[in-house]
Order: C-alpha cells, then sequence, then structure tokens
C-alpha cells in the first residue's frame, strides 16, 4: 500500500511539471482590466473630441479670413444686376454704360463699419491699397488718409481756380419769379468743360444739383428733345438758342435742404464736372469714388458734379444735413424728369469729402450728435468757433484725406430708406490761412422704380457717342 501511495504521488508530480496550474486571479483582476479598457476609451473620446475642436478654430478662422479679404482690396465695382456678380478691375479711362434694364432689380451695397476704430484696406487705385478707418456708427462714418496725393490736391484746386470761384450764399429765390436768364448765359453755365459745344451728361449734371434751381422739367426736357434730334447728339449755341427758345424762365423749384440751403460764412466756391472730356484727375476722382462704395458706376456717373469750397479765415458752414428726407409730395432733383412733382430737394444716399490742404488753424469737420444723443442744442444750427468744440466728433482737415459717410439708412431691402439724423454736420471757422474741400455727392432717389425709369430716359446709346465730332481736346483742364 505504501509503495501503490509513493507511485500516485510520482504521477501527479509529473502531471505538474507537464501541464502546471493555471495562476491564481486576484480578487480585483477583473475590475483592473475594466479600468484599463475605460482609460482606452477615455483616450479614444478625447483624441475626438480635440479633432472636432481644432475643425471648429479652422472653420473660424476660414471665416475671419474671408471677410477680411472680403472688404479689402479684392472688391471691384458691383454691377447693375441682379446676380450682382463681381467684375475685374476696371480700367482709369474706360467708362462704364449706365443703362439699365427695365425687368432688372438690384439691391444697393453698403459698407460694413464692424466697430469704431476697426480699419480696412481698400483699392481704388491700381497697385496700391489705402486704409479705411471706421470713426462712427452712427452716422457710419470712413476715414480713407491718402485717398489724393498732395500734388493731386494742388492740382484740383488750381482746376477750380480756372473755373471760377463764386461767393458762397443761401439758396434763395430771386425777388421776382419773372426773373430771365438769356440764351447766352445758361449756355456758358451748362457747357461746363467750355468747349462750345453741349453734351447731354452737361445738360442733365447742372441739373442734378440745387444750383440748377433756375432750370425746370420742362426747360430740361424741352433742350433734351432739341438734344435728342440733333443727328450729331451736341448742340451748339446757335443750335441751343433754336431748340430752347421761350423756355428760360426763372424756377422756384429746389430751394435747398428742407426749405433752406447750407449756411456758408466767408468762403467761395465752384463746381467740376468729372464724366468724359474732363481733366484725367477728375475722371479718376470719380473712379475711386466708385471703387471705395462699391455702388454700380451708372449711379456715380449721373450724380451731381463736385463741389470745390475755399473757406478764408473766418469761414465756417452751419450744421446741416446734405440730403432730404423721403416725402411722396417731392421729388429729388437728380430725377425730377422722370417725376410729376414741382417740389424738389437734394437726394444724396452719401458723401465723400475730400480735403484738398491742411488748414494752418481751425477748419475740423464737426459731426455734433455721432454715435450719441446727448449733446448741446446749440451746435445743432451755429458750429462757429464757440460752438465748435461741443461737437461729439471732430475731424482735422489733412491733404489729401476723404471722409466718407451715409446719409441715409438702408430701408431694410437693399435700397435708399430714412435721412439719417446722426449726419448732421458742419465746418468749423478757419483760425489761420484757407481750407479748400472738394465734395462728391452720389445722387440716389428713395422711390427706387423713379431712379430706374430716369436711367432709362437719360442713358445714351454708344451708336449716337460714336457719330459725334471730335472736340475733347478742347479746354481739358476744365
Amino acid at each position: 500500500m505504501r509503495e501503490y501511495e509513493d507511485s500516485l504521488h510520482g504521477l501527479e508530480g509529473e502531471l505538474m511539471d507537464h501541464f502546471p496550474p493555471p495562476p491564481r486571479r486576484h480578487p480585483l483582476a477583473r475590475e483592473r482590466m475594466n479600468i484599463q479598457k475605460s482609460s482606452v476609451c477615455s483616450r479614444a473620446y478625447f483624441v475626438v473630441v480635440m479633432a472636432f475642436f481644432h475643425i471648429y478654430i479652422i472653420n473660424i478662422i476660414a471665416l475671419l479670413l474671408y471677410v477680411h479679404y472680403n472688404t479689402g482690396p479684392g472688391e471691384q465695382d458691383v454691377l447693375l444686376e441682379k446676380s450682382a456678380s463681381v467684375p475685374g478691375p476696371m480700367p482709369e479711362h474706360q467708362t462704364p454704360s449706365p443703362n439699365l434694364s427695365p425687368e432688372l432689380s438690384f439691391q444697393l451695397p453698403r459698407l460694413e463699419g464692424i466697430r469704431v476704430g476697426h480699419v480696412q484696406r481698400v483699392s481704388l487705385v491700381p497697385d496700391r491699397t489705402h486704409n479705411m478707418r471706421t470713426l462712427s456708427l452712427k452716422p457710419l462714418l470712413f476715414e480713407i488718409p491718402g485717398f489724393l496725393s498732395v500734388e493731386e490736391s494742388s492740382v484740383v484746386m488750381q482746376l477750380a481756380q480756372l473755373k471760377g470761384l463764386t461767393h458762397s450764399a443761401l439758396h434763395t429765390a430771386p425777388d421776382s419769379q419773372e426773373e430771365q436768364l438769356t440764351q447766352d448765359e445758361l449756355f456758358s453755365l451748362l457747357d461746363l468743360n467750355q468747349d462750345g459745344l453741349l453734351q447731354r451728361e452737361e445738360i442733365l449734371s447742372l441739373s442734378h444739383s440745387t444750383d440748377g434751381s433756375w432750370l425746370s422739367s420742362y426747360n430740361l426736357r424741352k433742350i433734351h428733345t432739341g438734344l435728342e434730334t440733333n443727328p450729331s447728339g451736341v448742340l451748339s449755341l446757335q443750335e441751343f438758342k433754336r431748340v430752347s427758345g421761350g423756355v428760360l424762365q426763372y424756377s422756384g423749384a429746389g430751394q435747398g435742404l428742407d426749405g433752406n440751403g447750407e449756411v456758408r460764412q466767408r468762403s467761395t466756391h465752384t463746381r467740376l464736372y468729372l464724366g468724359e472730356g474732363t481733366h484725367h484727375l477728375l475722371k479718376s476722382i470719380r473712379n475711386r469714388v466708385t471703387r471705395v462704395t462699391r455702388l454700380p458706376s451708372s449711379l456715380v456717373d449721373l450724380s451731381e458734379p463736385m463741389e470745390v469750397v475755399r473757406y478764408e479765415q473766418g469761414g465756417h458752414s452751419h450744421a446741416h444735413h446734405d440730403s432730404s428726407p423721403p416725402n411722396p409730395d417731392s421729388s429729388c432733383a437728380h430725377t425730377h424728369l422722370a417725376a410729376n412733382h414741382s417740389n424738389q430737394v437734394a437726394c444724396r444716399y452719401l458723401t465723400v469729402l475730400m480735403y484738398l490742404n491742411s488748414a494752418d488753424g481751425g477748419g475740423e469737420t464737426s459731426f455734433p450728435v455721432a454715435d450719441n444723443r446727448t449733446y448741446e442744442e446749440e451746435v445743432l444750427g451755429d458750429l462757429s468757433q464757440q460752438y465748435c468744440d461741443k461737437g461729439n466728433l471732430k475731424v482735422k482737415p489733412v491733404a489729401g484725406t476723404a471722409l466718407l459717410w451715409y446719409n441715409h439708412l438702408s430701408d431694410g431691402n437693399g435700397w435708399v430708406g430714412e435721412l439719417d439724423e446722426f449726419s448732421l454736420h458742419g465746418d468749423c471757422s478757419v483760425t489761420r490761412g484757407f481750407k479748400w474741400t472738394g465734395r462728391v455727392w452720389v445722387n440716389i432717389d428713395p422711390d427706387q422704380q423713379r431712379q430706374e425709369r430716369y436711367q432709362r430716359l437719360v442713358s445714351w446709346h454708344p451708336e449716337e457717342q460714336s457719330k459725334r465730332p471730335e472736340h475733347g481736346d478742347l479746354h481739358q483742364d476744365l
């Protein structure tokens, strides 16, 4: 028996050598394994979350870059098309067609201010960009240093002096409503480039401004009809006398803004036409305005001429609005050919103000209520030296710098809305030296259908222009 037990233990030992027992599991072994699996899941979840987070950040950066470059030099002129497609850069010497198809509707592009102090880059001339800084959101106001070079500013002042400066005065009607202008006087006033021939653009350009209040709708239609029937597309003095006889009686329409004009003290002014046949710099200014505003070129081309003003020492202008509130009982001065109202007001969607020199003292442009309704009542009417310092925003004149602001809000549908009351502005008194400014207004009628009718009415045809005689070299500086 003893031997049998010894042999049994020997067999067990051999089996243990060949088949070792499985290791004993610790009671917490399963829990540790679960913890390891959970750790692996946590790392995978973390990687997924971080990947989505990085994708989100990359999308935000891409959106910011898109907004930046969308408001930068890549912007070009916007065509009058429903698709609002962006064309390539337009050469400075090329004038786009102002024709507007009646079946097309479009929206007015509007610059974004973002915030006060925001700077965006704009392309105004080839191979150069400018910084445009937001000065105010109410009104939407921008400052563009270097809009003109010092040399270009000097040329504009010389052109204004060659044209002739007249003393600024209130837009008041004459004592007698029967006052007559001779045909020679009217022809000289309309002949903006003084080449002895009247083109369609010259007749229309003077009628856009409130200075043309002596020219009624009937006067314009009569002269315009005579121009249309002339095969050459222009009118000489003799032809003008033939088609305009007996229609030159004074018209009392267009008494300025809100019934009274801008009050200027100690200043002289003139108007320079920016269309074809003028100095190349004036055409370049028109193109720069088109590019910076991103408005359809036809709207800029058919707006009123640039006004150049020279303020003497003590010269200033009281606070005023450049445009008028929309009123169904009145028509815009620039589109009254397409309207039946006798009451005419100025409709200026935006203003581009250029400083042509740096005044030795004073002469700031003041926006008394910009971005704030807290103001003193005096600054609303009088911007002489004693009140100018009380305005909310003042801009010192620096040669070549331009200001751009909107006189109207948007109507919510991409067109001209109500008058922006915060656009109230004026010029502080010049304390030393002189101050020169140039103002370009873009005229747009709050009535979109009337604006479209007007543009169809005054649009000219390329085949007619090709028949015109060559006369653009005469008096090109004006």
